[in-house]
């Protein structure tokens, strides 16, 4: 019997190591694959500010999870010549978490918020005037006797990236200079980023099986990459190390991605709305009672691939399943054609 092997910090070390080289480096079409729009745009925004000498206007990135937020902020840092400093909006608890990583930024840097979104309020009221006039204002004492003390902060850029664009207030939207919307990815998108990280994890792959992950990757680069890593496992393991068509087949077949890209959670919520609510409408709130998955996630994780795919319908009373869900279910769909009509 093989001996079980401890994982050592090492390992956990080159594994983080494995998945920032996955990550893009530069604006390339080689690299950072697809959103060509705002490519172009960061492009010319980028080059203004290299050629004032200015810092680059504050940034907000929004768009599905795994669709290369981070990863933007990280080649914005890159293509500035600048350090970056990431963070995100739950862990900036006070408004002394902020200041102690405001004031230790160096100029120039990119400090990177990731779900900005859940910044609390009065975390986001002492970040107004760091992005606008680079200062801080600080209370010192209580009471009468209290005053106000003014810090200057070197000259920063942030990037803020979030699922939710909706979650942020006016006052924090308004201080982005720039707001670019990151969308899911074609099939022959996530194919080329599925091409370059096999390159990268010397992964002999066929174009076929390259093909065949990249529809079933529900339009996410993260998910395609993660796809990749597995099948590569499934064919080390149990076959010679080259990933064909059938390997990927049999592989994603044991991984329960079907041919539409759909998991067993998202079965399992179409499911839900079809057998347990008679295809709905059901509330968020009930249907991740019913999942015992939070309705947060649904909304944030699961539901914007099936939205896309018209797997599922938003009404004002709740949810509803398509007759596509019911048709990849094989489930018969229901005669009464008020199911799907327009609210």
């Amino acid at each position: 019997m093989t001996e079980a092997r401890a994982i050592t910090p090492q390992a956990k070390d080159e594994e983080r190591s494995l998945e920032q080289t996955l990550r893009p480096r530069r604006l390339t079409d080689d690299e950072y694959i697809n959103q060509k729009k705002v490519k172009d745009q960061l492009r010319i925004l980028i080059e203004a500010a290299r050629r004032r000498g200015d810092p680059l206007e504050h940034v907000a990135l929004y768009g599905p999870p795994g669709v290369g937020k981070t990863s933007l902020a990280h080649v914005i840092a890159v293509e500035l010549g600048v350090p970056i400093r990431v963070t995100s909006g739950p862990a900036i608890e006070r408004a002394g978490d902020l200041a102690a990583i405001l004031t230790n930024l160096d100029p120039g840097t990119i400090l990177f918020i990731d779900e900005v979104h859940r910044l609390p309020r009065v975390v986001e009221e002492v970040l107004y005037p760091a992005m606008e006039d680079y200062h801080l204002d600080i209370v010192l004492g209580k009471g009468p006797g209290a005053r106000t003390l003014r810090l200057p902060l070197p000259r920063f850029t942030l990037v803020g990236a979030t699922t939710r664009i909706g979650r942020l207030s006016s006052p924090l939207r308004d201080r982005f200079g720039a707001t670019y919307l990151l969308d899911l990815f074609e099939p022959a998108d996530l194919e080329r980023v599925i091409a370059r990280s096999a390159r990268i994890l010397s992964v002999t792959i066929a174009a076929e099986a390259a093909k065949e992950i990249a529809m079933r990757s529900r339009g996410t680069p993260r998910i395609a990459n993660r796809l990749l890593k597995r099948v590569r496992d499934h064919a080390q393991v149990l076959h010679d190390g080259t990933v064909t068509l059938a390997i990927a087949r049999e592989a994603l077949r044991a991984l329960e991605v079907d041919e539409a890209g759909l998991d067993e959670i998202d079965r399992k919520l179409l499911r839900a709305i079809v057998e347990k609510f008679g295809g709905g409408p059901v509330g968020l709130e009930t249907l991740g009672a019913a999942l015992s998955e939070d309705a947060e996630t649904i909304e944030d994780v699961y539901e914007p691939f099936l939205l896309r795919q018209g797997y599922l319908k938003r009404t004002p009373r709740g949810r509803v399943a398509t007759e596509r869900a019911y048709q990849h279910l094989g489930v018969a769909a229901p005669t009464n054609a008020e199911l799907w009509r327009k609210d």
